[in-house]
């Protein structure tokens, strides 16, 4: 059986088969909390709603964002909720790291409410506020979802296709959007903005940060160096910033998952700790937004750079659309020579490179 999401647009509809509606679906059980994490824009909200309507039974969908929604929890005690949510079968919770200790709420909520459901979406990791983790600790399942997989993708159009748009793909991403969108201008606009607004927005209110600006800048000295080892000291220097500031602002990118860091593989965990690694992006896209450049691949000097950062995505993407944990690093020896992707899962190692 094939489940379908729908994206639509004033001009548009498509449908894309998201991988993980399936694995959520049948993950969700009673008193236990499903946590949806991802970057603004990749179809966290869409994929909830497509979730509901499969769901048989009474739900409760509210938007984190909403003031009337954090209203709703202030009043933190289990008969408060257990009437709040009398007859609830599963209760939605949209963009829900906008309400304060949200963990705690949601700890509460399925040890006090009997057979209740919860579902829960986050648009960057709980742990900015340290919301989530031990409050939840053997209550809760995580999935990540990203921009659209090429096995997405190859759920719509056959591979001939998908094969010919490539060079399109390794541009301008994997946004869901932008499959509605016609031209290229207008899919220079969408990624440009939402770059420089939709990714920050999490960071700037959530971590009291008043200046983009530095963070802004930091992030293209990243996306210039995309895919090669970076120093801490360096960008510091560059940016007039300390190194624990640097430090703290690449950990608030990955955390709203912008980036995402590679570690040195060795058998010395605290010697590839102290590695600074390779950073990525987790959509092509959104990396050439960031310096922009949207020029075809035969104009370019960085196509490598974009075919490393796409083919090491495409492979987080399938073990998370899989729901399969893995831990991922680079692999370099002092001669020079280098593996891409190493990637370690339930004790076994596999390594992969481009070629």
């Amino acid at each position: 059986m094939k489940i379908f999401v729908f994206l639509r647009s004033k001009n548009d509809q498509t449908m894309i088969q998201r991988a993980l509606k399936e694995v959520i679906g049948t993950s969700m059980q009673p008193n236990k909390v499903m946590l949806v994490f991802g970057a603004r824009r990749v179809g966290k909200t869409v994929l909830i709603k497509q979730l509901i309507e499969q769901f048989k039974g009474k739900v409760l969908f509210l938007n984190g964002e909403d003031a009337l929604t954090e209203e709703m929890f202030s009043t933190r005690t289990a008969s408060h909720y257990r009437q709040l949510l009398s007859g609830t079968n599963l209760l939605v919770i949209d963009e829900a790291q906008s309400i304060p200790d949200i963990g705690k709420i949601l700890k509460l909520i399925v040890d006090e409410v009997e057979g209740i459901r919860v579902l829960v979406s986050g648009s960057s990791s709980f742990d900015l506020r340290n919301q989530t983790g031990e409050p939840l600790v053997g209550r809760s399942t995580t999935f990540r979802l990203s921009s659209l997989s090429v096995g997405e993708l190859l759920s719509q159009q056959p591979v001939a296709q998908l094969l010919l748009d490539l060079d399109e793909h390794l541009v301008y991403g994997g946004y869901p959007e932008l499959l509605s969108i016609p031209d290229f201008e207008r899919k220079q606009v969408y990624l440009s903005e939402l770059a420089q607004s939709y990714l920050l927005k999490d960071i700037l209110t959530l971590d009291g940060i008043k200046n983009s600006g530095k963070m802004f800048n930091l992030l293209r000295l990243v996306a210039f160096q995309m895919g090669s080892e970076v120093s801490y000291e360096e960008l510091g220097r560059q940016l007039a910033l300390s190194r624990n500031t640097v430090e703290k602002y690449l950990d608030l990118l990955t955390k709203t998952f912008v980036i995402y860091r590679l570690p040195a593989f060795s058998n010395n965990p605290r010697k590839e700790v102290s590695k600074a690694g390779k950073w990525y992006f987790y959509d092509n896209g959104i990396r050439n937004a960031i310096i922009g450049d949207f020029r075809p691949l035969a104009l370019r000097q960085d196509v490598g750079a974009l075919w490393e950062n796409f083919l090491i995505s495409e492979r987080i993407k399938m073990n998370d659309n899989l729901h399969h944990r893995a831990e991922y690093y680079f692999w370099r020896t002092y001669s020079g020579q280098e593996i891409d992707l190493i990637e370690e899962r339930n004790g076994e190692v596999k390594a992969f490179e481009k070629i």
